[in-house]
């Protein structure tokens, strides 16, 4: 039975190189993949090998804190259909799976810590359609790596936004499951923070946690702007209480979701999410924060994106895939 699948899916890889070329410029999917760890090179260092397994997937950036101990890959690469344009293959499956693999193997979640909340070694995935694919195809690849993980790995997964089927929002289940709360010096998070009977049933893998794995969550969503803004003060309570007013939680501007944490030794950090960011942009979030905090006394940095915006992905990708071509 195994033969003949792998028969099958040659066949069709055979059949699909037209449609491959291009689907990898038209049809593309993004996926950030977020890993408990920035500080071990090697451990890097072997997630990343994993990641060059098939050359079809681009990291197009990485973006690495070590106050956070955490990083973030952000890869790129084609979707296929069939001949009624229902999603069938991307590459990216099988790169995520291999990285996800190779941090799982290398990292110890009960010996991690670090000043961002997490909740597992892999702690997020999402997709987001780039190009001209949609967010249905995101969501399709989602839910096909939350099946992966959860049942090849044993790891419990929690779907969110366009994976789930009410479209739950990752911040309503990670305050469920207790992510925003730390759990070591009032200000960091270290080891496995829950009991290993899952309070809430996972979408995918066993209800049971390895302390050493932790839970993992994907999701797919239109595009979302990550920008950190700077607080020169150590006032960790103060910098949260600003980030509480900033984000639409707290009635500060909307679609605009906060984290105020200790960056370092002598600051702390607003960490903005911007899920509509055409329609609340990172100039209003920064004269929001410079405001409040002038109210508290306190200075600002300019703020910086931890990542491009979908254009400059896509140029990078197609720049990268190029370049291997010559």
């Amino acid at each position: 039975m195994r033969r003949r699948a792998e028969g099958e899916l040659a066949a069709f890889s055979d059949g699909c190189k037209e449609s491959k070329r291009v689907s990898s410029t038209g049809m593309l999917l993004c996926c950030k993949l977020y890993i408990s760890e920035s500080r071990n090179r090697t451990v890097l260092d072997s997630i990343e090998r994993a990641a060059r397994l098939d050359p079809e997937t681009i990291i197009v950036n990485k973006f690495e804190d070590r106050a956070y101990n955490r990083v973030r890959y952000t890869l790129v690469s084609y979707v296929v259909h069939d001949c009624t344009g229902q999603a069938v293959y991307s590459p990216l499956q099988q790169t995520v799976m291999a990285m996800a693999e190779a941090a799982f193997e290398a990292i110890n979640l009960e010996l991690h810590s670090g000043a961002h909340p997490r909740l597992g070694v892999v702690d997020d995935i999402v997709f987001h359609p780039l190009a001209r694919a949609s967010l249905d195809e995101a969501a399709w690849l989602a839910k096909s790596v939350a099946a992966d993980i959860g049942l090849k790995l044993q790891v419990p997964v929690f779907l969110y936004a366009a994976a789930h089927p009410t479209g739950k929002a990752l911040d309503t289940i990670r305050r469920e499951l207790g992510y925003f709360r730390p759990n070591f010096m009032g200000n960091q998070w270290a080891g496995w923070t829950m009991p290993e009977v899952l309070p809430e049933r996972p979408d995918e893998g066993p209800t049971h946690v390895s302390r050493a794995r932790g839970i993992t969550m994907i999701g797919a969503r239109p595009w979302v702007a990550l920008y950190n803004v700077p607080i020169l003060s150590t006032d960790v309570s103060a910098t949260r209480k600003i980030a509480r007013m900033v984000s639409a939680r707290g009635g500060g501007l909307p679609t605009v979701q906060t984290l105020g944490l200790v960056h370092g030794e002598d600051a702390t950090e607003i960490a903005c999410m911007l899920l509509e960011p055409n329609q609340i942009g990172v100039d209003r979030v920064q004269n929001h924060v410079e405001m409040l905090a002038a109210q508290e006394g306190l200075d600002v940095e300019r703020g910086y994106f931890t990542d491009f915006s979908p254009e400059m992905i896509i140029e990078k990708y197609v720049k990268l895939v190029s370049s291997r071509e010559d």
